[in-house]
């Protein structure tokens, strides 16, 4: 970018990246610690060993802190454990700013802001930029040029920034911090609403909640009244007050925790409900319906904005990413109006399409198995497993498997390694990092796993040159965001499926299959054991449009011939 930039501007440009605070060390908590295990207060319930380990990693990171000029996580040598790393960071959430720390003028993320801001480009990461967008365009520095790159990820990253969540062991932890400024009385109080709110989540189904629990209803209404009494008990915060830092950040966050439970009860048909849980237990979470309306605002408001992706055209088309960024198609312009005025549902588009330099007819296969049974079950069949016993060993290994579900893969894994010599590699056995690195080093390899491979792996060259998917990755029924976004559809006289579940499979399958060719050296044959792909007359046809135009057959016998000489010594 640096090199294309400079003969337009007359100079080699500058540049800064741009993360969000919780890259950074937080010089508050840093010259905060007492020096008496202050950085491990979060640590109460962790047995010895682990709160040794952690003590030693926050010794090295506090003496770094000492010499580094950026305080960047990225810059930390040998880094150290996400436990540790929380313990001398701090989130946006969390933050009080600058003007309200005593160490403001010591800040790390401070720093990186105002080296930002003096920059001519700026990188930053999708997360970062779907919340500058809900805090009114405040956190980015002024631009006039916005390039968004994996464009079709942002609405999805926007809809994680936008969602809030609350859970029992959150806030019992709150109550826990809270107890030095508001008193144990408050501080009990939330503890008891505390296990009263998870004992209502411990119930609650994982799919949409239309309706809240009444024991959740009745916890969050205390909660909502609580966090009032503790913000009001609080009060202002003078700047030089001892406690201002512990102060702020109570207040902050009570306000984070009245705001997000006052959500969950308004039952906006804005916004979607759920449960989840995972080992840590479970929580409440919202999420908005649709960000389309908050990109369409301000996106794209007073820049120049640049949306780029390889999987921007589904079934061909702009469409459909163009309209979940709020975007409308510059031929929807009402009469009189010109292309950059921005009324009416959205600001008008215009895209283009330049192409690949990639051969794909020529250096690829898409082959659907269209001879195998419709899946049914979420694990492999035995026609299925066949397949790909076939397919791999007529190649000799080189193969990365994409399954739709832990149980696919796990059951792909043990049908190869017990019917083949080949080395199998699964995910979840080692860091990916490894495991990938392995997959690169030994061609007669099998790399299987879930859904981040599917779009988190680049291994070019003849490491990687069959990719197997099991079936067409539409998304359950049961999600939450995917179940209300399909009804809201089909309320509106459309079809939930298509707007919603075509679109979702369009752009996943489209990753994986785009896992095989990644330089024009590269060779290899892409295999979908979904016959959907080829007999579903009503979304077939737009899936194999959105993928690569590599040259395309069901003949599993042509296909066995290639892989034979792709694999031959």
């Amino acid at each position: 970018m640096v090199a294309a930039v400079a003969p337009v501007l007359g100079r080699t440009p500058t540049f800064a990246v741009f993360k969000g605070r919780h890259h950074y060390l937080c010089a508050a908590k840093i010259g905060a610690d007492d020096g008496d295990d202050g950085l491990l207060s979060d640590m109460e319930d962790g047995w010895v060993g682990q709160r040794s380990r952690l003590g030693a990693d926050i010794a090295r990171v506090t003496d770094w802190a000492n010499d580094t000029d950026t305080g960047d996580r990225d810059d930390l040598e040998q880094g150290v454990s996400e436990a540790a790393w929380r313990q001398v960071s701090t989130s946006a959430r969390d933050c009080v700013g600058a003007t309200n720390c005593r160490w403001g003028a010591e800040c790390f993320a401070e720093a990186a802001r105002g080296r930002a801001r003096e920059a001519d480009i700026i990188v930053t990461n999708h997360a970062l930029l779907s919340i500058d967008l809900m805090h009114n365009r405040s956190i980015l520095p002024d631009h006039r040029l916005l390039i968004v790159d994996e464009a079709h990820e942002l609405a999805d990253r926007a809809t994680s920034a936008a969602r809030a969540e609350l859970s029992a062991s959150g806030l019992d932890r709150l109550s826990r911090r809270i107890s030095t400024v508001c008193g144990k009385e408050v501080s009990g109080r939330l503890a008891e609403i505390a296990d009263a709110f998870g004992a209502g989540v411990a119930h609650a189904p994982d799919t949409r909640l239309v309706a809240l629990p009444a024991a959740v209803g009745e916890a969050l209404t205390l909660l909502d009244g609580l966090c009032s009494e503790a913000i009001a008990t609080i009060g202002s915060v003078p700047s030089d007050a001892p406690d201002a830092m512990a102060r702020n950040q109570s207040k902050t966050q009570l306000n984070e925790v009245r705001e997000t439970a006052i959500r969950c009860l308004a039952d906006a048909a804005s916004d979607v409900r759920w449960c989840e849980g995972d080992g840590r237990g479970r929580s409440l979470v919202v999420a908005p319906l649709s960000v389309a309306g908050l990109l369409g605002e301000e996106l794209f408001s007073e820049r120049t904005v640049v949306a780029t992706s390889a999987t921007l055209t589904l079934g061909g088309e702009f469409t459909s990413v163009a309209a979940s960024l709020g975007l409308r198609k510059e031929d929807q312009l009402a009469e009189g109006e010109t292309a950059r005025s921005g009324s009416g549902d959205g600001p008008p588009w215009r895209g283009i399409d330049v192409g690949s330099p990639f051969e794909y007819r020529k250096q690829g296969i898409l082959y659907v198995a269209a001879h195998l049974p419709r899946p049914t079950a979420s694990g492999l069949s035995d026609a299925a497993a066949d397949e790909l016993v076939r397919l791999v060993t007529a190649i000799g290994g080189r193969t990365l498997g994409l399954f739709s579900s832990r149980r696919a893969a796990d059951t792909a894994a043990e049908i190869l390694r017990d019917r083949t010599d080949l080395p199998i590699l699964l995910q979840g056995d080692e860091t990916l990092p490894i495991l990938v690195k392995k997959f690169k080093e030994d061609p007669a390899t099998c790399l299987l796993g879930v859904m981040s491979l599917w779009q988190g792996v680049d291994v070019p060259g003849d490491a990687c040159q069959l990719v197997v998917i099991d079936r067409l990755p539409f998304p359950r029924p049961d999600e939450p965001l995917s179940q209300a976004r399909s009804a809201a559809a089909d309320e509106a006289g459309g079809s939930g499926f298509a707007a919603v579940s075509v679109p979702h499979a369009a752009i996943r399958l489209a990753q994986g299959v785009g896992r095989l060719i990644r330089t024009s050296d590269d060779r290899g044959v892409a295999a979908v054991l979904d016959p959907r792909l080829q007999t579903a007359r009503s979304y077939g046809p737009f899936l194999r449009k959105t993928l690569p135009p590599l040259w395309y057959t069901t003949d599993s016998e042509k296909v066995t011939a290639a892989l034979g000489r792709l694999g031959a010594p």
